[in-house]
């Protein structure tokens, strides 16, 4: 089956994924970095730290993320060609991940909660006893669905993927299962017990980039070793 596997293609999306999850993860960190303020008690601690981000960090993390995002999303189809001559099954349910993904990831779910942080920003500016309820509601109406999409379809993804290489339903080791985008998810843990600083906080808010840096990055690497 070796035979049907496009390496270089496979490489090529695997190094275009490493930079599209660069390019989030810079918008994510210009969101995400910041510390509470412990002087505003109108919002929750962990939102009062948005309200310091300027317009100008907010729309350049818009920007990156609605490029960005797609490119990571698109980019996944390097495991898909990897797990396609293995498991149709495994490869068509990890392609309508990818799908969902790409549909709600930028557009669904960034943008909206950039647009959120605007929001709360400028709704407490406004005044401050009634922004948070304000943009409770504006979130829930608009970003919370999107969101809940975006879920199912993400980890979808996530288990077919981890699934796929345990099961041997690709040309790499079994142990590569390890190259998960849920690595993401235990270095925003982390982050968060080391405690509230500017840089644990931005690298935090981008883990799901983190977590596409580990994944493509150790996936190119091993592939790389396979493709000689």
């Amino acid at each position: 089956m070796n035979t049907e596997i496009d390496w270089g293609r496979i490489r090529h999306l695997l190094k275009l994924g490493i930079l599209a999850a660069l390019m989030v993860l810079a918008g994510d960190m210009l969101l995400g970095w910041g510390v509470s303020n412990p002087a505003v008690t109108e919002v929750p601690a962990m939102l009062s730290r948005y309200l310091s981000v300027s317009d100008g960090r907010i729309f350049a993390s818009a920007l990156l993320g609605l490029i960005g995002i797609p490119m990571e999303c698109l980019c996944w189809f390097a495991v898909y060609r990897m797990i396609q001559p293995y498991s149709k099954t495994d490869a068509h349910a990890y392609r309508a991940g990818i799908i969902g993904c790409l549909a709600f990831g930028g557009c669904g779910v960034h943008v909206p909660c950039c647009m959120a942080v605007y929001l709360l920003k400028h709704f407490y500016a406004d005044n401050p006893a009634a922004a948070m309820q304000e943009s409770m509601r504006w979130i829930s109406w608009f970003l919370l669905p999107a969101t809940v999409i975006f879920a199912v379809f993400f980890f979808l993804a996530i288990v077919i993927q981890i699934k796929a290489f345990v099961q041997g339903h690709t040309p790499l080791p079994r142990w590569c299962w390890v190259f998960s985008i849920l690595f993401g998810l235990l270095f925003a843990i982390l982050m968060r017990m080391i405690g509230d600083y500017g840089l644990t906080n931005a690298l935090a808010t981008g883990w799901i980039s983190i977590g596409n840096l580990w994944m493509m990055g150790g996936l190119l690497i091993v592939s790389g070793k396979r493709s000689i």
